[in-house]
Order: C-alpha cells, then sequence, then structure tokens
C-alpha cells in the first residue's frame, strides 16, 4: 500500500515539473496583460447587461447547461504511463488505491471551473432570481457534490466498459447535472432530490460492475498520452516542445485553395509552404483559434479600444508564431533538392503569412460590421502583422 502511494507521489512531483516547466512559457508579461483586457471588458460588459436584463431571463435553463456540461466533463487524469500495463501488474490488487489519490487530483484540478462558472452567475441570480442568498449559496455545495460524483462516476464508467460509448454516457449525465441544478435554483426541491439520488445510484451500480475486472491499463493510459499531447501542443504555441508529434490531415475540402498558387517553377516554394499550412494541424489550428478569438472578441464586446487593442495582440501572435513555424527548417527537407535559391522559403512563408493576416482581417471585420469603426480593426490587424513580418527579417 505505502510502495502504491509512493508512486503515486513521484507520478505527481513529475507531473507538476512538466507543468511548470511550460506553464512560464504561456504565461508571459504580454499574454498576461490580454488576459487582463479581457477579463476586464467581460467584466465591464457583464456588469452594463445586468442593469438592463429583464427578469424572464431563463437564468435556471442557462446555468443548468452551462454548469451541466462542465460537471459532466470529468475524464480521469491517471498519470499512468506506457510501461505501467507490463511492470504495475504484479500490484494489480493495491490499485485502488493508487486510482483512489488519482480521482481525489482529478476532483481538485477540475473543480475550480465549475465554482468560476456558479460564483460568476451569481449576481445575475440576485438580479433576476427569486431565490435568497443562502440558498444561492447551498447551491454552491450542490455543484461541488455533484462534480465530485461525476469524477467518480466517469471513471467507473471507463473502468467497466473501457470507454465504449463514453458519448452516451456523457450525455446522459449532461443531461441529469444541468436537470439537477435547473430545478434547483427554479425552486423544484424535491425533483432535484430525486436527480440527485439517480445519479448517486447510478454511480453504485458501477462500483457493484467494477468487482472483479481487471485493470484497463491501455484505456487509461491512452486517455493519459492524449491529455498530455492536447497539453504540449498547446505549449507549442509559445515555445518548442521537443518531443512533440505533429498530427497532419489532408482536408480535403481545402484542396481548391492550392489553385491560388501559379503553376511556375518559382512558386514551388510558395505551393509547397502553403500546403504545409492546410495540411499541419498545430499550423491550421493555431491561425483558426486566434481568428475565431479575435472575431468573437469584436462581436460582443462594445468598448472599441479593446477590440482594437486584441485584434492588434492576437494578429502580432498569428504572425510572430505562423512566420516562424513556416519558415523553420528541419535537419532535411526534399525541397532542399530542387533547384531554388535558399532564401526562397523564407520569402514564400512571407507572402503565405501575409494571405493569411489580410483573410484573418477580412472575417474579424465581417463578424462585427455593424459596430462603427469596424475597418479599423481590419487595417490594425495587417498593420501589425505585416509590421511585425517585417520586423522579424
Amino acid at each position: 500500500m505505502q510502495h502504491i502511494k509512493q508512486i503515486w507521489q513521484l507520478r505527481l512531483a513529475h507531473y507538476s515539473s512538466e507543468l511548470q516547466k511550460y506553464m512560464r512559457f504561456i504565461f508571459t508579461g504580454h499574454i498576461a496583460i490580454v488576459i487582463v483586457f479581457l477579463l476586464g471588458a467581460g467584466g465591464y460588459q457583464y456588469s452594463e447587461w445586468l442593469k438592463v436584463v429583464t427578469s424572464d431571463f431563463p437564468v435556471a435553463w442557462v446555468m443548468g447547461g452551462i454548469l451541466g456540461f462542465a460537471i459532466a466533463w470529468s475524464h480521469p487524469v491517471t498519470l499512468l504511463k506506457e510501461p505501467d500495463a507490463v511492470y504495475l501488474l504484479p500490484l494489480e490488487e493495491k490499485m485502488p488505491s493508487y486510482f483512489s489519490a488519482a480521482n481525489q487530483f482529478t476532483f481538485f484540478s477540475k473543480i475550480m471551473i465549475s465554482i468560476a462558472l456558479y460564483i460568476a452567475a451569481i449576481p445575475l441570480l440576485k438580479v433576476v432570481s427569486p431565490i435568497t442568498i443562502q440558498m444561492i449559496w447551498l447551491g454552491l455545495g450542490i455543484v461541488i457534490v455533484l462534480k465530485y460524483l461525476h469524477v467518480q462516476i466517469e471513471f467507473a464508467y471507463r473502468y467497466v466498459t473501457r470507454g465504449d460509448l463514453i458519448w452516451l454516457d456523457r450525455l446522459l449525465r449532461f443531461i441529469g447535472s444541468g436537470f439537477t441544478v435547473m430545478t434547483y435554483l427554479n425552486g423544484w426541491y424535491y425533483v432535484t432530490v430525486c436527480l440527485f439520488l439517480l445519479q448517486l445510484v447510478y454511480l453504485i451500480w458501477l462500483k457493484k460492475k467494477m468487482y472483479g475486472l481487471p485493470v484497463p491499463y491501455e484505456h487509461f493510459i491512452t486517455i493519459e498520452q492524449n491529455r498530455m499531447m492536447r497539453f504540449y501542443r498547446f505549449a507549442n504555441y509559445f515555445t518548442d516542445v521537443p518531443h512533440l508529434r505533429g498530427a497532419v490531415r489532408r482536408r480535403q475540402w481545402l484542396d481548391m485553395s492550392y489553385r491560388l498558387v501559379p503553376y511556375q517553377q518559382k512558386k514551388a516554394q510558395h505551393y509547397l509552404v502553403w500546403r504545409t499550412f492546410i495540411r499541419t494541424n498545430d499550423h491550421f489550428y493555431l491561425w483558426l483559434r486566434l481568428t475565431v478569438i479575435s472575431a468573437l472578441v469584436a462581436a460582443f464586446v462594445d468598448i472599441t479600444m479593446v477590440r482594437f487593442i486584441m485584434a492588434g495582440a492576437l494578429a502580432f501572435a498569428t504572425a510572430i508564431q505562423l512566420q516562424q513555424a513556416l519558415t523553420k527548417a528541419g535537419a532535411f527537407r526534399m525541397d532542399m533538392l530542387y533547384p531554388l535559391p535558399d532564401w526562397a522559403r523564407k520569402q514564400a512563408a512571407t507572402s503565405v503569412v501575409r494571405l493569411i493576416i489580410i483573410l484573418q482581417a477580412v472575417i474579424v471585420m465581417v463578424s462585427h460590421m455593424w459596430q462603427p469603426y469596424f475597418y479599423i480593426t481590419g487595417i490594425i490587424i495587417v498593420t501589425v502583422g505585416f509590421v511585425t513580418q517585417k520586423m522579424m527579417k
């Protein structure tokens, strides 16, 4: 038993060290400024909206949907590694102690999101709902208990079924937890108790089915590998992650975009760079995420200066990261065999990134055409992007 606890503690210490190593690159000074602007703008917009929100706003349904999703999304964090499928087999009878510590860590690492969402909605509850302040804070306790329950349920379900039809389990738990929160906020307490008991019975049933089953090491190891790979891909936007394996996808629906590059020998690098951008998940989804964030901020934030600052900051992030990524050379590339000058790759990357920035500017402008000075946002994106490229030379 003590040996199993030491294994978990060592894994947790290594995991914490790995997170800290990359977090210091992610949360740098300029990212902190962007987060402060986002929180400030979001808080201001929220407070202004509270002044005009009507009493018939379906706050219970909205909170039920949002919190139901946050509660149901409770995939386990086991910190298992590939060799564990062999080396931990002799300790299988003692693994419940390991998984108990893992589930506790999963709960404490994920509960803050649900708590933050609930606390953020308290001012809205005070304005719209007749529920008392004591009952509001009791609702926070219900959210915490529900989250703990769903962490245990998802782990037990995966243990029993090896993750088969996990989407159905999550859908049912989303409905159950969402309706539990909704009925409580509406004052239907008897229904709330019944829904809570149904979820508790579901957990007890899964726990009974776990007895006697072998530990699904392969399934939990796959979950852990996928979870860490998502973190490494995110960290790779801010710093190089040496052991990251980039994924490639054809994206057939964008094949027609290759026609934008003229069929000429001197444009060979332009074609290769454009194809690299379209097919490489890290590059394509980086641009897509930053563009969507910029468009959403422009569409829903009424503070003109905040829109301009956010558009400029995200255009800078797009230009600097994609310019570096598309120019970066490996030990050997097939295009090195082409009869093209060495500077052709960098020139092609610059042209492609400029086109990408212009496309980002157009999308962001379209997202808030009804707001005044929407065209200035596009000008800022193009100017910041082009200047960033110029400075990188």
